[in-house]
């Protein structure tokens, strides 16, 4: 097991006080295919995600199935020479914590493009003080889809036994050993992961 480098500086969220949210209707793989467009988009020198296990890709983003113990997320960039970073364990649930960072880079990129000016740089709160040396290893590197809930045939709020009875039907609708699609099989599977807890 690796150990999250958080920032320093940065306060970690109790274990006690971290709380799930039901409200991302977005899996952990396309969270982290979103993430990496908002990076590109945003044209910084370098970046890198960063968890607390091996199960990355080579930018650092987690892969689709990565469950560490720690669920935190740390994000690192730099851009002209400066280091910024952002980083979220506010969730027990990794994916959530990786959408909390996508929605933040996200607004704050969006509010840097409008034509308010301010005495610094919108992404000033996220700027590292000198000599922090995280960054020096850093490397290059939207999902509109059916919501899950209706992937499943489930109301939003449905108690966890009717979205769990609700996915075996599911499954063996989709299956492609009975006759479905992989693709359709896949959804499947990653509206459990949205509605369900790993």
């Amino acid at each position: 097991m690796s150990r999250l480098d958080w920032p320093a500086g940065f306060e970690r969220t109790p274990e006690s006080e971290r709380e799930r949210n039901r409200s991302f209707e977005a899996t952990l793989g396309s969270t982290t295919s979103e993430l990496a467009t908002e990076m590109d988009r945003m044209g910084v020198d370098h970046w890198r995600g960063e968890i607390a296990n091996a199960h990355t890709k080579s930018n650092g983003l987690p892969l689709h199935n990565a469950n560490p113990d720690d669920p935190g997320f740390v994000l690192r960039w730099t851009d002209d020479e400066e280091q910024f970073a952002v980083a979220c364990d506010a969730s027990p649930r990794l994916r959530d914590n990786v959408r909390y960072v996508l929605k933040w880079v996200n607004e704050t990129r969006m509010r840097s493009q409008r034509p308010v000016k301010t005495g610094d740089s919108e992404f000033a709160a996220a700027r590292l003080p000198p000599g922090d040396d995280a960054g020096d290893d850093i490397i290059a590197s939207g999902s509109s889809e059916t919501p899950a809930h209706e992937v499943l045939g489930v109301q939003p709020d449905a108690p966890e036994s009717v979205i769990e009875a609700a996915v075996r039907q599911r499954k063996a609708e989709t299956h492609p050993d009975s006759g479905g699609s992989r693709e359709e099989f896949q959804r499947v599977v990653e509206a459990e992961e949205v509605m369900l807890d790993a």
